[in-house]
């Protein structure tokens, strides 16, 4: 498996932004790459779980500290558009 190359820097903004940055840092990226995303707002646990479905990627951890939620997916597919 492969770490973690990115952190998608999210905190601080609401919903749809945290998936919107996530989707446009995964473009173009490789099938098995992980990608780290930091949000605050909640329903980031939600709506990424979601995207990651529709992309054909996959979540592989969500964890919460102190009210901000680190969640590590992996691409399933090279993304495009």
């Amino acid at each position: 498996m492969s770490e973690a190359v990115m952190t998608v820097d999210a905190r601080g903004h609401k919903c749809p932004v945290p998936s919107l940055r996530l989707r446009k840092a995964l473009e173009g990226r490789e099938a098995g790459v992980r990608l780290t995303l930091l949000a605050t707002d909640a329903m980031a646990r939600i709506d990424v779980p979601f995207l990651m479905q529709d992309l054909g990627g996959r979540v592989v951890q969500i964890d919460e500290t102190d009210g901000v939620l680190s969640i590590t997916v992996e691409t399933g597919a090279a993304l495009t558009d």
